[in-house]
């Protein structure tokens, strides 16, 4: 998987997100440091709603974003927003009001949703090819879920010698690091948006583009239900292992880590396995064993004592995150072989705002139920939310049988045509229904 590593571009970019994800990491710690010198005891509340200004910043730039993302240039774009987020980073130290934190919160987190879906949309042109793409994907889900882990580590170091002050230094320079690698990536030439019949510009942008294709509804159902079961997970953590099972906080981060352990694993093994098989075996299967993971949850919940139950809880944490990151690393190849190049920014912008709307509706479920209910009637209302989008992603989702067409006009080496028979007429192969530009007859 390293392989594709050796493509000078796609290395810096790669190399600019993860530099970006671990400054945004510290940014993460220093400001619940923050939050707590400003509000005190109420700092959980100050950070609650930090996180909510942070998700409706991406459910309403992104589309405003993929309107008009492919009429300017990328290179520009993400530059542009890596030099906001490193001049946010520089104010942060100074604030002395909780006002203050939210509205340099949200510029921060609105300048990420500029950068990463314009990000998720060049990746695909920089590697046409789905073998490496694929692997790029993994890539990418390795890194996030790599920061989880390395990042508060990486903060805790730099505390034993400095005041947190000193993270958001951390977190600037890492941002301008972010904008000097992506200066440096040659990015190919842009696919023009298609043309209508007219000889204009065709109109689909955003999230109606996003909802007017099957497989792309089906993939808002399985980010539904990704954010259930990541939301029970990220909120409730600290709840099963301090109140439930009584055990120190060093156990939350073990917890969490049993969570980014399952999905490494299965990024590390989903590119072979989606060389052999399509995405909807892959997808859908993760989904759907959600429910039977919040069943094992119910379980754990419901019944005292026991010294299995934190292993327990650290296996169904661990099937968690197998499960959301073999609905979450294949996501990207859906959403390209979904629209035409022109239009993946506003494809993968729309993807952005709207799974982002998902745990905006998740985050504060798994917290209000949980504390207002208990955590069994937090699995359920989760557990169910999960299954039944998953069974909905199942029906929205029907299956494409391959259909044989030929290639006319690819030349030899092209990467459409790995796989593809030689014939009089071209070169022949047969897939699911694509709309790459390339299979406007079939």
């Amino acid at each position: 998987m390293l392989a594709v590593l050796r493509h000078r571009t796609y290395r810096h970019l790669f190399t600019a997100q993860v530099i970006a994800l671990v400054g945004t990491g510290l940014a993460t710690v220093a400001l619940g440091l923050l939050a707590y010198d400003l509000a005190g005891a109420d700092a959980g509340s100050v950070l609650g709603t930090a996180l909510g200004i942070k998700m409706v910043a991406y459910v309403v730039i992104a589309p405003a974003v993929g309107a008009v993302a492919d009429r300017l240039p990328r290179r520009a774009l993400m530059v542009a927003a890596d030099l906001v987020r490193a001049g946010v980073a520089v104010f942060l130290p100074f604030v002395g009001e909780v006002w203050q934190v939210y509205v340099l919160v949200f510029l921060l987190q609105s300048a990420s949703a500029v950068f990463t879906p314009t990000f998720q949309a060049v990746i695909p042109d920089v590697l046409p090819d789905e073998r490496r793409y694929t692997r790029a994907l993994s890539m990418s889900r390795l890194a996030y879920d790599l920061e989880s882990l390395f990042s508060p580590a990486l903060a805790a170091a730099l505390l034993s010698v400095v005041t947190y002050d000193w993270l958001f230094t951390g977190t600037v320079l890492g941002f301008l690091a972010s904008a000097a690698l992506v200066v440096s990536a040659a990015l190919p030439v842009r696919t023009a948006r298609p043309k209508a019949p007219d000889g204009g510009r065709v109109a689909r942008t955003g999230i109606p583009l996003f909802l007017a294709v099957p497989r792309l509804r089906a993939l808002l159902a399985l980010n539904l239900a990704v954010a259930a079961a990541g939301a029970m997970v990220t909120v409730n953590s600290v709840v099963y292992v301090r109140d439930v099972l009584g055990l120190s906080e060093g156990a939350v981060a073990l917890a969490l880590g049993a969570y980014g352990a399952g999905s490494m694993v299965v990024a590390l093994v989903l590119p072979r396995v989606l060389d052999r098989v399509p995405d909807r075996a892959v997808m859908l299967p993760g989904a759907l064993s959600l429910g039977v993971v919040f069943a094992g949850l119910g379980v754990v919940t419901e019944v005292s004592g026991g010294s299995w139950r934190l292993p327990a809880l650290l296996v169904v944490w661990a099937a968690f995150g197998a499960a959301c990151s073999a609905v979450l690393t294949p996501a990207g190849r859906l959403v390209r072989r979904s629209v035409p190049p022109g239009e993946r920014t506003a494809a993968f912008a729309a993807q952005f705002s709207l799974s982002h709307g998902c745990w905006l509706l998740t985050y504060p479920l798994a917290g209000w139920l949980g504390a207002a209910a208990g955590l069994d009637w937090t699995v359920l209302a989760l557990g169910s939310i999960a299954s039944a989008a998953a069974l909905l992603a199942v029906r929205l989702w029907p299956a494409s049988p391959p259909m044989a067409h030929v290639h006319a006009d690819l030349p030899v080496g092209h990467p459409h045509l790995v796989g593809a028979r030689r014939v009089r007429a071209g070169w022949r192969h047969s897939h699911g229904r694509l709309a790459d530009g390339l299979h406007a007859g079939t």
